[in-house]
C-alpha cells in the first residue's frame, strides 16, 4: 500500500467521513487526531466511540487509520490519534516516548469523544495496536470512563524494557542500559538538546538484519507503511521512563469491563498477548489468527478479524 496522494497508506472508504481534529490532554500537550464517521451516522442520536492508537512509533496515517476507517463502516465513532511528541501531535522535544504520557493520551481521546454530542459516554472503547495495546491497557487500569479494551500485536514496551525478552531479562540487563542512559544525559546537557536513536534507514535491506528487525522495515521502510513522519526513533534517554514504569501492574483493575487481546501464530509478540491473557480477570478473550505475523495485523485486512472486533465492542458498547 503506497503512500496515498492524502498522505494516508490506505485508501478512505467511500461511505466515510475523515476530519482533522485536536485537543489536548492533561499534559496540554495538543494531540492532533482523525474523527472517523459514517456518512450515514444519525447526528441526532448517541453511539459508540472507540479511541485508537498507533504502533510504538506509528502515526495516525497508517495502522490507526485502517483500524478507524473499517470501524467507522460498522457504524462506530472512531478517533485514530497520534501519540505526544509524535506525527503531528504538540510536545517539545521531538520523538519523546513516555509510558504515562502515552497512556495519558488514550483518556484524552475519551474526553475529546466524550464531548461530541453524538457519543455516549457510557460506551466508549479503545484499541491499542503493538506499542499501543500496552498503553491502552494502562490507561483503562485506572480510567473506568473505557468501557472496553482491544489490543492488537500487543507490545508490553515498558515490560520488555525492564524484564527483558519473553521475561529473562537479569538484574545486570537492567542496570546496564541505564548507566547509558546516564551518560547520555551528560551528552544532551552538552549538546543542548537530546540525542535521538537510529532512524529507519531509507531502504529496505533485510540482510543481516535480525528477522524480527526485517519484519518491522517491512513495514515501516517499503511503501507497505512507510510514511515520513514515522522514523523509528525515540530519545535515548526517554528509555529510563520505560525501565521505571514496569509492567503492567493492575491489570486485575480493569475487569469487569472486557478485554479481546489479538494476536498472530506466527507473531512474535504473540507472548505479550498470552501473558496479560494469563494475569487480567475475567471476562477476558484472546484470539490468535492463522497465518498472521506481527506487522500483518497493523494493515491486512484480509487477516484483521474485523467482525470479530465489531461484533465484540457491539456487545460491550451496548
Amino acid at each position: 500500500m503506497a503512500l496515498h496522494d492524502d498522505g494516508y497508506t490506505f485508501a478512505l472508504a467511500d461511505d466515510v467521513t475523515r476530519t482533522p481534529v485536536r485537543y489536548t490532554n492533561r499534559y496540554g500537550i495538543e494531540i492532533a487526531a482523525d474523527l472517523y464517521t459514517s456518512k450515514a451516522l444519525d447526528e441526532t442520536a448517541t453511539h459508540a466511540a472507540v479511541v485508537i492508537g498507533p504502533p510504538h512509533g506509528g502515526v495516525k496515517e497508517q495502522g490507526p487509520g485502517v483500524y478507524a476507517n473499517e470501524l467507522a463502516k460498522a457504524g462506530f465513532v472512531a478517533i485514530a490519534f497520534d501519540p505526544s511528541y509524535n506525527g503531528e501531535s504538540g510536545g517539545e522535544p521531538r520523538h519523546v516516548t513516555s509510558p504515562e504520557i502515552f497512556a495519558e493520551d488514550f483518556s484524552a481521546g475519551v474526553d475529546y469523544a466524550g464531548g461530541l454530542p453524538y457519543v455516549d459516554r457510557e460506551r466508549i472503547g479503545v484499541l491499542g495496536i503493538c506499542g499501543s495495546g500496552g498503553f491502552a491497557l494502562s490507561a483503562a487500569q485506572v480510567d473506568p470512563r473505557i468501557k472496553a479494551v482491544v489490543t492488537s500485536a500487543m507490545y508490553d514496551i515498558s515490560g520488555v524494557k525492564r524484564n527483558g525478552w519473553e521475561n529473562k531479562g537479569t538484574d545486570e540487563d537492567r542496570r546496564t542500559p541505564l548507566r547509558a542512559i546516564a551518560a547520555q544525559r551528560w551528552a544532551d546537557v552538552d549538546a543542548g538538546h537530546p540525542a535521538l536513536q537510529t532512524p529507519f534507514p531509507k531502504e529496505f535491506r533485510p540482510e543481516g538484519l535480525s528477522p524480527t528487525t526485517a519484519e518491522f522495515h517491512e513495514y515501516y521502510v517499503t511503501e507497505r507503511g512507510h510514511h515520513p513522519r514515522s522514523i523509528g526513533a525515540f530519545t535515548i534517554t526517554s528509555e529510563a521512563a520505560h525501565i521505571n514504569f514496569g509492567e503492567l501492574r493492575w491489570l486485575t483493575d480493569i475487569a469487569p469491563r472486557p478485554i479481546l487481546l489479538i494476536t498472530g501464530d506466527r507473531a512474535h509478540s504473540r507472548y505479550f498477548s498470552e501473558d496479560v491473557y494469563a494475569q487480567a480477570a475475567e471476562p477476558k478473550e484472546l484470539v490468535v489468527i492463522p497465518g498472521a505475523r506481527h506487522i500483518d495485523l497493523y494493515d491486512d485486512t484480509a487477516l484483521i478479524p474485523f467482525d470479530k472486533i465489531v461484533a465484540f465492542y457491539t456487545d460491550c458498547l451496548r
